[in-house]
């Protein structure tokens, strides 16, 4: 049987939206341009969709390998079809990870089975999704 997921969106207003889950989380959208942003876009919210989902199983991964994070980042960066609809033609995925004791090449390993294997977000979308992985050692 299908696990369905659900989210209501409701105008606020011309260019604004909240979007609540049945839990009654919420989140606000908006489509102003950049200097009257007060939320993030939906497009927005997909790259923050796509780097968070890649985020977890990466640092669940890295635990399990009982690597130390002192700190965890992915920069999402996408390239839009200059048509309509402006979809994402690529996404680069950049994650750093500030440890002392991983590697490049076990931190590089769990961020392709992150993306290319667990993310459902990442299996959810047509992009050509690229990534790059780097550790850091505590300053």
């Amino acid at each position: 049987m299908a696990n369905k997921r659900n989210v209501t969106v409701q105008m606020k207003a011309d260019l604004e939206y909240e979007a609540r889950n049945p839990q009654g989380n919420l989140v606000k959208i908006d489509m102003y341009d950049p200097e009257h942003k007060h939320a993030q876009s939906p497009m927005d919210m997909l790259l923050s969709a796509l780097g968070s989902c890649a985020s977890v199983d990466a640092v669940l991964m890295m635990k399990k390998k009982r690597r130390e994070i002192v700190d965890f980042t992915v920069r999402a960066e996408g390239v839009r079809n200059d048509g309509v609809p402006a979809f994402f033609t690529d996404i680069e995925l950049t994650f750093v990870l500030v440890s002392p004791d991983a590697t490049e090449e076990e931190f590089a390993k769990v961020v392709a089975l992150s993306v290319d294997k667990y993310c459902s977000v990442a299996s959810s979308l047509k992009s050509n999704i690229i990534y790059k992985s780097e550790v850091k050692r505590p300053e």
